[in-house]
């Protein structure tokens, strides 16, 4: 055989071993085997490596550096679903159905579990899969072909001769839980933080620039759309039966209803149910199953009229507080952190150390924020707590069960009067909450938290650095302040080495600054030195100096020299910033230290002004008229948004209050904050009313 054909057979070989695997659980040569085939192919394609297909099983493997993702159009506009959280909205949405199709006319539902993933978008031709797609805005996306091509459930050829010449499937990208377990302990034993949740593991790990990573973190995904020019299906129902037999993973579970009754009868099934899944799942998604009654009743500009998601309330389980642990961060404040068991004692022992089972995770930590809310739940180290943990939020503990006083000993929580890392007497600011630790130069975890705080993506985007390698950096000496991080060299690095114990698991792992690692390190802090003045003023940390407010100084002082010598007025003048941040940037470059630090990080080659032009006024039609924008928008980034309403004088708060004119909603926002908005009557705009009122 020639090598073309060599290549080929193999090709053609693994991706059969693979479907059968995969697809249907059919194991039909040893593990052993699989991989001596693929090796051969690996070595094949390395020898010829014109001769590599878009379908090769190697691509599974990865391997591809991208360093950038390039903006992709969708084809067919990725809009988002209307939410809903009760029966009766269901209803409502049932009725709308009905008067918007012709009176008498019947028509079914598909009912489908909503995965608490990445929406993706994949586009085939001529059977093979030439693309994966972010959904990004809904109008355009990331290129992240190189690391959907790892995921080993999706098909890179389709061998059905039927499939149209070009079509998309979309569907969600996930990280299933035994991958997040996985991952999440390996963090923590290399001593960098563990992800919240698998969504945001999963947001992770697409985003890889080094495909061979990506492939290591177990991402798998559902299918549940099928778009195309050509007319070949006639129901939501015919597309999923079609993927499936074409070798698409498709949501499990899948029921066609008759009736709005069924589908609630749906959704009450899976309530419970879903969490026996090994994925994560916050709702239920409902669409008319005949196309061609989707087209009859058409979408809005942000969302389809024939499909709506259920969600479901955040899931809220009883708790054993174990203990309570005061943190200290980077400000100096303390924060109180609950550390939690499940409260089951015939429950396995790993259970009750890894915590509670809530959503999908094991919870063993919840933040207590301060000593008022420790006070106001009248907590005790013993109780029965309730932990709400919803698919995107941090576990928190709602209450206590006092019923249940008494069947764990129980004892007062006391909150420290020193710093539990540095023993200096603990401070409290008038008009604060937080008790603060004031020896912000010599307290470690202060100084370590500046560091990682700078070194931050939406700081100064140091990613090869980790919380462990700060910390190895600076039990080693050789990093106190952020400015040292620019005087590193090979010979620093190279070598160092560090021990760190998980305390839970009490398994250890070594962290080596071999030559690969010593080189990404020097080159991320090289690129730093063109993170934009934005950024580095982040970066700097100073108190009460978010990433919005960094940006708001930046474009109002436009250099790090007109920004340190602005008075307290000067200061009051930029919108939206009051006396508390002024009085702070003030204090911060008052500060000798801070102005050492900033000299050194000026020699360093840092950029201290902004390259962006000025804002210049288009109008004043917004003048006076303040924002919140919030959620996700199908013709415009947020920070388009933003633009465009100070650009015609409008100004941008954080927060809703009653002092807020309006709420710009976009898709897949918070449902506390359009209740609060509706609460307090402030007018709430979609993106369509936004642009009429520009218009205007």
């Amino acid at each position: 055989m020639t090598p073309e054909q060599q290549i080929k057979d193999l090709t053609d070989k693994l991706n059969y071993y693979n479907h059968r695997y995969y697809q249907e659980s059919v194991s039909e040569i040893s593990d052993q085997e699989f991989d001596f085939l693929l090796k051969e192919l690996i070595r094949l394609e390395e020898m010829y490596p014109e001769l590599k297909t878009s379908d090769s099983p190697t691509q599974r493997v990865g391997g591809t550096i991208s360093k950038e993702f390039p903006t992709v159009y969708h084809r067919y506009p990725m809009q988002s679903l209307d939410n809903t959280y009760s029966e009766q909205e269901m209803r409502n949405f049932d009725e709308r159905v009905r008067k918007g199709l012709e009176e008498g006319e019947a028509y079914e539902y598909i009912c489908e579990l909503k995965f608490d993933g990445i929406s993706l978008s994949f586009t085939y031709e001529e059977g093979t899969l030439v693309r994966g797609v972010t959904r990004g805005d809904g109008t355009r996306g990331d290129d992240i072909t190189h690391n959907i091509k790892t995921i080993r459930t999706l098909p890179l050829r389709i061998r059905d001769t039927q499939v149209p010449a070009v079509f998309e499937v979309r569907g969600e990208g996930f990280m299933p839980y035994s991958s997040f377990e996985k991952l999440n302990t390996e963090l923590e034993i290399a001593g960098d933080p563990p992800y919240a949740n698998p969504r945001n593991a999963a947001s992770g790990a697409f985003k890889l620039q080094d495909s061979a990573e990506a492939a290591r973190r177990g991402l798998d995904c559902y299918l549940y759309s099928f778009l195309s020019d050509e007319t070949i299906f006639e129901s939501h129902e015919e597309s999923l039966l079609a993927l499936k037999e074409w070798g698409f993973h498709v949501s499990p579970g899948w029921a066609k209803c008759a009736s709005i009754e069924e589908v609630l009868e749906y959704i009450h099934r899976w309530e419970q149910k879903r969490f026996e899944l090994p994925l994560a799942t916050d709702g239920i998604v409902v669409k008319v199953n005949s196309y061609a009654q989707q087209r009859e009743l058409g979408s809005t500009a942000k969302s389809p009229r024939w499909a709506i998601s259920f969600k479901y309330k955040a899931e809220n389980k009883p708790a054993l507080l174990r203990g309570v642990v005061f943190q200290v961060g980077r400000t100096g404040a303390v924060t109180p952190v609950a550390n939690l068991s499940a409260l089951d004692e015939r429950a396995k022992s790993y259970e009750r150390a890894r915590g509670v089972h809530l959503s999908g995770t094991y919870v063993k930590r919840a933040t207590l924020h301060n000593a008022n809310e420790i006070e106001r739940l009248g907590l005790e180290v013993g109780d029965v707590v309730f932990v709400e943990k919803s698919g995107e939020i941090i576990p928190k503990i709602t209450g206590v069960d006092t019923s249940q006083r008494g069947m764990f000993v129980t004892q007062p929580i006391t909150f420290p009067t020193q710093c539990p890392e540095c023993g200096t007497p603990l401070i409290r600011k008038e008009g604060e909450v937080a008790y603060y630790c004031p020896d912000d130069k010599g307290c470690p975890p202060q100084l370590r938290g500046k560091i990682e705080h700078f070194i931050h993506r939406k700081a100064m985007n140091i990613d090869s650095l980790g919380e462990g390698k700060i910390e190895l950096l600076f039990d080693k000496g050789l990093v106190r302040d952020p400015a040292d991080l620019y005087d590193l060299t090979y010979d620093d690095l190279l070598g160092l080495e560090k021990v760190l114990v998980n305390e839970e698991t009490g398994k250890e792992k070594k962290i080596s600054f071999r030559e690969k690692t010593v080189e990404n390190i020097l080159k991320g802090i090289e690129r730093s030195r063109q993170v934009p003045f934005k950024n580095l003023l982040f970066a700097l940390g100073i108190r009460y100096v978010g990433a919005t407010v960094a940006e708001k100084l930046a474009t109002y002082f436009r250099s790090m020299d007109q920004l340190q010598n602005a008075s307290i007025e000067s200061l009051l003048g930029v919108p939206e910033i009051g006396g508390r941040i002024a009085q702070s940037v003030r204090e911060y470059f008052d500060d000798e230290n801070n102005q050492v630090l900033i000299n050194r990080l000026r020699a360093a080659g840092l950029k201290f002004e902004t390259d962006d032009q000025p804002v210049v006024a288009e109008s004043t039609l917004l003048e006076g008229k303040s924002f919140v924008i919030s959620g996700v928008f199908r013709n415009f980034e947020r920070e388009e948004l933003r633009a465009k309403i100070e650009a015609n004088g409008g100004r941008i708060l954080s927060g809703v209050s009653a002092k807020l004119n309006y709420l710009l909603a976009g898709d897949n926002m918070g449902p506390s904050k359009l209740e609060k908005a509706r609460r307090l009557g402030v007018t709430i705009l979609s993106e369509e009313e936004f642009v009429g009122m520009l218009e205007s």
